[in-house]
């Protein structure tokens, strides 16, 4: 089916394809991989959507749909891979992928989700990737009322993550290096802010926290934040470094800790993340551009200024 694309957002992870900063890729190539847009004509097998309904499309747009992992909707994790949205070849092997920062895309009808009418398509875009890449954990380490979760990083990931966290009836702390964003985070409901750049911040935490979400793509001594962990508690890695972690083993043991991964979320999960943001009104904080603004905006994004998504118009490609 097609649709028309109103809203592609930015993500960090489109600069660093795009700058070759995970290895070669595919020129030419169009980026985006948060894309939210109305479906404009449908082939004769859709039954799942029709003219005029508002969809998203996120990191992958196929994948072999008959592994463990595919038939169990967690198309993310396929065993032969999933196909990206863009910067990738499709499962013909001949076709490259082209991305979102356009007007037009096609997509298969099981690899797209329904929007919520009563939410905004320009803050709902960065919800295909920056959303489910954090309600994910929250919900597989079924964070409910009584939870106690810590943030680390108020970026594009992790304001998402104050946002879910809070609506799931967690007890949120956000561990931040900025202090100037105190503000933004109590707005968003975390009952408490720690500036990480004070000295010792983090010691009155130790075994404080049920779950904590490392959003942060920086390098940072891990073994800090595993120290926050309660018995038998989770430290979720979602944000990517540029080297690995030096994990002390005592840290781990002391108290039965875990350090845990997890990227994005299949097609079941993506669509009940955005049924919860309906619910619960909840969409990323956006600054919406023009795409002529797009290399200013990675710039920008690379510095850490902007609240908290950069989306890009696409009536304006």
């Amino acid at each position: 089916m097609a649709l028309d694309i109103a809203y592609a957002g930015i993500c960090h992870s489109d600069i660093h394809q795009v700058r070759e900063e995970w290895g070669p890729a595919i020129f030419p190539m169009i980026p985006g991989h948060e894309i939210a847009g109305t479906v404009s004509a449908i082939g004769s097998g859709v039954t799942k959507f029709k003219v005029g309904d508002r969809i998203g499309v996120g990191v992958f747009i196929d994948s072999c749909r008959k592994c463990a992992s595919c038939l169990a909707g967690l198309q993310q994790y396929c065993e032969e891979g999933m196909t990206g949205t863009y910067n990738t070849m499709e499962r013909d092997g001949k076709t490259v992928a082209l991305g979102g920062y356009s007007n037009l895309f096609v997509i298969n009808q099981d690899y797209a989700v329904h929007i919520p009418s009563n939410l905004p398509l320009d803050g709902v875009a960065p919800l295909l990737c920056a959303g489910i890449t954090v309600y994910s954990p929250l919900r597989k380490w079924n964070v409910s009322p009584g939870s106690k979760v810590a943030v680390m990083g108020l970026g594009g990931l992790g304001h998402m993550g104050v946002k879910f966290a809070v609506a799931m009836g967690a007890e949120v702390t956000v561990l931040s290096h900025s202090p100037a964003k105190k503000a933004d985070a109590l707005a968003m409901g975390a009952q408490h802010f720690v500036d990480t750049s004070a000295p010792n911040a983090l010691k009155p935490l130790t075994k404080s926290f049920d779950l904590v979400l490392n959003t942060v793509s920086a390098f940072l001594d891990i073994n800090e934040y595993l120290n926050l962990l309660k018995l038998d508690a989770t430290l979720v890695v979602i944000g990517l470094p540029g080297k690995p972690y030096e994990v002390n083993a005592g840290a781990l043991l002391n108290g039965r800790r875990r350090i845990a991964g997890s990227m994005i979320g299949g097609i079941p999960e993506m669509q009940e993340m955005l049924d919860f943001c309906g619910e619960h009104s909840i969409v990323s904080d956006v600054e919406v551009i023009d795409a002529g603004y797009a290399n200013t905006a990675y710039e920008r994004t690379i510095a850490s200024d902007v609240k908290y998504r950069f989306v890009i118009d696409a009536a304006t490609f």
